[in-house]
C-alpha cells in the first residue's frame, strides 16, 4: 500500500531503473546527510486504522492496529542508510555481542544456540538455571531522542551523519486514515517512526549501553 506519494514500489522499480533517476535519487540522499538535513516531504506519513480481525467488540483502541505508511522514496534512501549503519556499528563492534535482534545475519535460531550453550555450560558445572523473558511495550515510540543522539555520537560516524539523525527524528507529521476520513496532519515528536526500515538499526543502538551495563 503506497504512502502520501502515492508511489508504488513497482513504479519505483521502474523509476531506479532509469540511470538519470536513480543519479538524481542519489544525490538527494547524499545531499540530506552532507547538509544533515531530513526533506520535510519524507517526514510526512499516513496511519491507517485497521480493525483487528475476530474481535466481538470494536469499543476500544486495542481492537484496531494503526499501519503506518511512509513516503516511498524515503523508505528507499532510509533502507539504503540502514544497511551502511548497520555495516559499520558491526564492522567497529559498537554493537554489543548479545545483541540478536533486529540485525542482519542474526536470528531467532542464533539467540536460542546460545541460550542452549549457556544452559548447558551451567549444568557441567552443576548448577540449576532460569530465563526471564519480557516484552517493553510500545518500544519504539518510547525511544528518548536525546539518548539516541548522544549514543550515535558515539559511534564513530562523521559528524554529519550525527546531525542528520538529530534533524531525522524531529518534527515528523502524520495524519490518521479511517475510511474515507482523514485527520488534519500534526507532528509526532516520539519515539522512532513505525514502518521505517531505520528504526530496527536505532532501537538496537539504544539498547546497547544498557547490554554493556547489565554485563557488569
Amino acid at each position: 500500500m503506497p504512502g502520501p506519494d502515492k508511489l508504488t514500489q513497482h513504479y519505483l522499480k521502474f523509476i531506479v531503473n532509469q540511470d538519470t533517476c536513480l543519479t538524481n535519487i542519489i544525490n538527494i540522499a547524499n545531499s540530506c546527510i552532507n547538509l544533515g538535513y531530513w526533506l520535510k516531504y519524507f517526514k510526512y506519513m499516513s496511519t491507517i486504522i485497521i480493525p483487528k480481525s475476530n474481535k466481538t467488540l470494536y469499543n476500544q483502541l486495542k481492537a484496531f492496529r494503526p499501519i503506518v505508511l511512509l513516503n516511498t522514496l524515503g523508505k528507499l534512501i532510509e533502507k539504503v542508510i540502514t544497511e551502511r549503519l548497520q555495516f559499520t556499528v558491526t564492522s567497529n563492534d559498537f554493537i554489543h555481542p548479545s545483541q540478536r535482534g533486529e540485525l542482519k545475519f542474526k536470528s531467532t535460531m542464533d539467540a536460542g544456540i546460545v541460550l542452549t550453550h549457556i544452559v548447558h555450560s551451567e549444568w557441567v558445572k552443576g548448577k540449576s538455571t532460569s530465563s526471564l523473558a519480557f516484552n517493553i511495550s510500545q518500544f519504539f515510540l518510547s525511544l528518548n531522542h536525546k539518548l539516541l543522539t548522544l549514543i550515535i555520537e558515539k559511534v564513530g560516524l562523521d559528524p554529519k551523519v550525527t546531525s542528520f539523525f538529530a534533524n531525522y527524528l524531529v518534527k515528523r507529521k502524520t495524519s490518521y486514515v479511517w475510511n474515507d476520513f482523514s485527520s488534519p496532519s500534526f507532528e509526532v515528536n516520539v519515539g522512532v517512526g513505525q514502518g521505517s526500515a531505520l528504526s530496527s538499526i536505532l532501537s538496537a543502538l539504544y539498547l546497547t549501553p544498557f547490554l554493556y551495563i547489565l554485563e557488569k
